[in-house]
């Protein structure tokens, strides 16, 4: 885990970096010279203004976002947000790539990217938002925003991110009148090559973690990580564990052998009545009085319904996690093989959208096995499965009719130079 790479400093020279600063004053001098760039190889029109709203929204984040990211020492630079960067820019530089060889103008795609970005950005974080809000509601409007746009910590998406940054690029595909299915399979490998190295930004940050595993590759993340902190409030750094879902009964679901717990006399299938002196009537009140009790550094007093009082040790808290599937470096390397997987594929289609759709076949199939030890989410809608699970299994029965409709039209492609699909049928 490195979640903090660096800091970016308040001032340089006596002069303000963000705000109305030198961080401004750069990137209006980035997008004068892109502008003029652009104007002078496209001329004065429609491609030239789609790169104005990107812009426009950097300009008004380096004005009013950043100010609110400073800490002691300046805007952090994070992990996350590092090889989220990384990825954007290899996902984009290997769609120029390919739309050059295809016959497709590579700056013409380059500004898709631009409305990919920016949709698939904001409903990658809105259905985090969505799905975490309890996390994000705070006292003042102000605050709440703040914090659900600082998304530089982690807290995306991919399914947020896929849905709408095909939104965006479906309405640009439109708009300029592209082979509808050609560009989404030019797309594609773009797609999981981006999801490969976000996935290492993850890792970095500690978020999509897996569950307790004692394989020879499992890692461990330090306090105030993700991982961290749901062990602390489940009891796992202790040896137990409740229900992952927050509303579940209180009942303990996991003893750890020769732990603190077992060795208390807490067993699987204890019903708690109350933790810490407090009724407890479900995990999530348990949690809170896991975390009070080790801020305060009072021993964690648990009792039982069937009358037993069992006392843990709580200070000091352990100094790492308990072990876990790195499922960060397992999604990495899922993306990576169905990336590859889709370039060897290229010269073998036939038709018009059928990389595609092997992306939306393969990947749901392997995010629901991934899920199974992924522990980050709790069960939804009462499905016993995870709100990602739920998607995946709607996106495969949506592909299903997908694939008869893509099968059924003739062979060939709608793009003007493929080496990579037969002309004709």
């Amino acid at each position: 885990m490195l979640d903090i790479l660096f800091h970016i400093p308040r001032e340089i020279g006596g002069l303000p970096v963000f705000g109305v600063g030198l961080l401004l004053a750069a990137w209006c001098l980035f997008g004068l010279i892109l502008l003029v760039v652009v104007a002078r190889r496209v001329g004065l029109g429609s491609e030239l203004a789609s790169y104005v709203p990107l812009l426009v929204l950097v300009a008004a984040a380096i004005v009013w976002l950043l100010p609110r990211l400073c800490d002691g020492q300046g805007v952090p630079i994070r992990g996350y947000g590092t090889m989220l960067l990384v990825a954007i820019v290899s996902a984009t530089s290997l769609l120029a790539w390919r739309a050059k060889r295809v016959g497709l103008d590579p700056d013409l795609m380059i500004s898709m990217v631009f409305w990919m970005f920016v949709t698939g950005i904001v409903g990658a974080r809105l259905f985090y938002v969505i799905e975490y809000w309890p996390a994000f509601h705070k006292p003042t409007l102000g605050e709440t925003i703040a914090t659900i746009v600082n998304f530089s910590e982690g807290g995306l998406v991919v399914y947020g991110s896929l849905a709408a940054g095909l939104a965006g690029m479906v309405l640009f595909i439109r708009k300029h009148r592209l082979p509808m299915l050609a560009v989404c399979d030019l797309v594609a490998p773009s797609l999981l090559l981006g999801l490969a190295i976000g996935r290492i930004g993850c890792l970095a940050h500690g978020c999509c973690f897996g569950g307790p595993s004692d394989v020879p590759w499992a890692i461990t993340f330090p306090p105030g990580s993700p991982v961290y902190e749901q062990q602390l409030a489940r009891g796992q750094l202790w040896g137990f564990a409740t229900h992952a879902d927050p509303a579940a009964a209180p009942e303990v679901t996991w003893i750890a052998a020769d732990s603190p717990a077992d060795r208390a006399g807490l067993r699987v299938g204890d019903r708690l009545a109350r933790a810490g002196g407090h009724a407890v009537r479900n995990t999530t009140d348990v949690a809170l009085q896991l975390r009070d009790a080790v801020a305060v550094q009072e021993p964690i007093r648990l009792e039982t319904q069937d009358g037993r009082t069992v006392q843990l040790v709580a200070s000091p808290p352990p100094a790492r996690s308990r072990p876990v599937h790195p499922t960060q470096i397992y999604s990495a390397i899922n993306a990576l093989v169905i990336f590859l997987f889709l370039l060897a594929y290229a010269p073998f289609r036939r038709r018009d959208g059928e990389m595609f759709l092997l992306m939306l076949t393969i990947y749901p199939i392997t995010r629901f096995l991934l899920e199974a030890i992924r522990t980050d989410e709790g069960s939804v809608l009462g499905t016993g499965l995870s709100i990602s699970q739920n998607l995946s299994f709607l996106i495969l029965l949506a592909i299903a009719a997908l694939w008869i409709y893509i099968l059924r039209r003739p062979r060939g492609t709608a793009l003007p130079a493929s080496p990579e699909i037969l002309q004709h049928g």
